[in-house]
């Protein structure tokens, strides 16, 4: 049996010393973004693009506009360098249960709504489109949010008990393979299934509980296998959905421990972080390679303050 080849991880030290200063982040990311040849990211020449007016900056012959590395990405407009940027990469994807804005604010010498803001333009970037997953995929919902009774006079939502004013998650797990997870209003039939035509190959074996709400996944051409919870049954040969609870798991250990509660409107934000981790952020690859995947995914994406905030 061939020996498991473990990832090359490195400490803050080691990366601190692989990026010394703005020179070398700027350097990197660039490469990462554009190789060896600069690319206007307004109207996509490389061929005439010269020297800014300020350091870093860049100027397109063809459009005549202005541009650096973080044009058309989520740090534009942002007057924090990209050092500091790739600092709160490394955190966010060597952090296994996700990292604070207040612990962040600490490592990064900056103030604790600014590192809110620089963590959620990475959370935004880190729900990139992912192919659809196929083969085992396991299927299951979980919930989000403290009991009513707990919340403050002024908070409490006086909508019922047991999961009623939670957060509900709906999360699919290829065997071997990616994770998706989302946000959802609800977890009825009307919901779920047109997500699994979404995201799950037809054809594809599904692992599910007994939820009723999967019952005719097979009517759209997959087949299914339910493990009854209900019944305290939770393997059934190859059925189970222990893989998608163990992200769950994460989650909830992240929400829990590292944010102690966030605002539901910022869900999927936070679950895009945690499934990142899981994908191109697995423990599994090389740090360097994590980072790599997520610089590339910050391009091409926008959150301003005043989206954030709405």
């Amino acid at each position: 049996m061939a020996k498991k080849v473990r990832a090359k991880t490195i400490g803050v030290l080691q990366f601190q010393k692989l990026f010394p200063n703005e020179d070398a982040a700027v350097h990197y990311f660039e490469t990462i973004r554009w190789g060896n040849k600069p690319t206007c990211p307004r109207c996509n020449q490389s061929d005439r693009v010269g020297p800014g007016q300020k350091r870093y900056q860049r100027r397109c012959g063809h459009c005549r506009k202005y541009f650096s590395a973080k044009t058309g990405t989520v740090m534009e407009a942002s007057n924090k360098p990209i050092h500091m940027w790739m600092l709160a990469m490394y955190f966010l994807v060597t952090a296994r249960k996700g990292i604070s804005s207040l612990q962040l604010s600490k490592e990064l010498d900056t103030s604790q709504p600014t590192a809110w803001f620089l963590l959620h333009r990475i959370r935004e970037a880190c729900g990139s489109e992912l192919e659809a997953l196929s083969g085992r995929v396991e299927i299951d919902e979980t919930y989000l949010g403290g009991k009513d009774k707990n919340r403050h006079e002024s908070k409490k939502k006086k909508v019922g008990r047991g999961t009623a004013g939670k957060q509900a998650v709906f999360g699919m797990r290829e065997r071997g393979g990616l994770t998706r997870a989302t946000p959802v209003e609800s977890t009825d039939q009307a919901t779920l299934l047109p997500l699994i035509q979404r995201n799950v190959e037809p054809g594809s074996m599904l692992y599910t509980d007994d939820h009723g709400a999967y019952r005719q996944v097979e009517d759209l051409g997959y087949d299914h296998h339910a493990v009854n919870h209900s019944a305290k049954q939770y393997v059934d040969g190859m059925a189970h959905t222990n893989g998608v609870e163990s992200v769950w798991a994460v989650l909830k250990r992240g929400y829990y421990g590292t944010y102690h509660n966030w605002s539901m409107k910022h869900t999927c934000r936070y679950v895009n972080e945690f499934t990142f981790r899981l994908n191109a952020g697995d423990v599994q690859r090389d740090t360097l390679d994590r980072i790599a995947s997520l610089s590339h995914a910050l391009c091409g994406k926008r959150l301003r303050y005043r989206e954030l905030v709405a």
